[in-house]
């Protein structure tokens, strides 16, 4: 499905197939909702899973005004949440993994009943506001490096394959993401559907979400945590398990921030127990 979001983008919604109630998978920044198909595999007994692209990501068009700001992920998938709702009446599950996390609980912020429950792994939610002299984000300036067009997606497939971070994802998960995320170009090459601009623009424009503005959520919230990437990131989820009324910390301590694209398997169990349990 194609849905118009606000400023002028169109967002793509994939049916990734399965059984069940609806659940959307909300991507992390820099990948789509292609590359996690085998989740949604693993999904398919419980769930009649759906992944959208953001704004810029995967088959979605970028804003027209290049504005990344996080308000606008949550516009994505808001109208991706009322697109599922049209062919699949009934609840809808939300799985965020990293930025899609935050995007998430701003649209249930915004329209509370959106979702059903939510299964966030690791969610770029700090405890407060950035602070306003923040410069420098090294994940930007990471992505504002990174190689945009390969020989083919053979080639890019095997570069990722050799070296971090992209290497500890279990391998159809990696496949699918080079499948899904690169486009051909007029001569025959593979290219980054999410620009390295786009991406750069996304990871500047983290910590517009805080824990400190979803106190009153009601939302049955899991907030997933690795134990192999420490740091900054995987800090911010004690946090925000704590801020929210009606949520779970859980701990994956074998895994590291790309968990659901790493072993889809075991996070797939965990997401179907969290759905479980919010529908009890």
């Amino acid at each position: 499905m194609r849905v118009p979001s606000s400023q002028s983008t169109s967002i793509a919604v994939h049916d990734l197939g399965g059984e069940g109630p609806a659940l959307l998978i909300c991507h992390a920044t820099g990948l789509c909702g292609g590359a996690y198909r085998p989740l949604a595999t693993a999904l398919a007994p419980h769930h009649h899973v759906f992944a959208v692209d953001v704004r810029g990501h995967g088959e979605s068009t970028p804003p027209a005004d290049g504005d990344f700001a996080w308000s606008g992920m949550a516009d994505d998938v808001a109208a991706a949440a009322a697109a599922i709702a049209a062919v699949a009446p009934g609840p809808l599950h939300a799985v965020g993994h990293s930025m899609g996390g935050a995007a998430v609980l701003l649209a249930e912020r915004r329209s509370p009943g959106t979702f059903a429950s939510a299964y966030l792994y690791e969610p770029i939610v700090p405890p407060g506001p950035a602070p306003d002299d923040l410069v420098g984000n090294p994940m930007a300036q990471g992505a504002r490096f990174r190689q945009e067009v390969f020989p083919s997606k053979a080639e890019a497939l095997w570069r990722y394959a050799s070296r971090t971070p992209l290497a500890i994802m279990r391998a159809d998960a990696l496949a699918a993401y080079v499948e899904h995320g690169f486009e051909e170009t007029e001569d025959g090459r593979a290219r980054l559907r999410c620009r390295r601009e786009s991406e750069a623009l996304t990871f500047e424009a983290a910590g517009q979400v805080h824990a400190g503005m979803l106190g009153d959520l009601a939302l049955r919230t899991t907030v997933a945590v690795g134990g192999t990437d420490p740091g900054m990131v995987a800090d911010f989820a004690p946090a925000l398990a704590a801020a929210l009324p009606h949520a779970t910390l859980e701990a994956h301590p074998t895994l590291g921030h790309f968990g659901p694209l790493q072993d889809p398997v075991a996070i797939a169990a965990a997401i179907a127990a969290h759905t479980s349990a919010a529908e009890v």
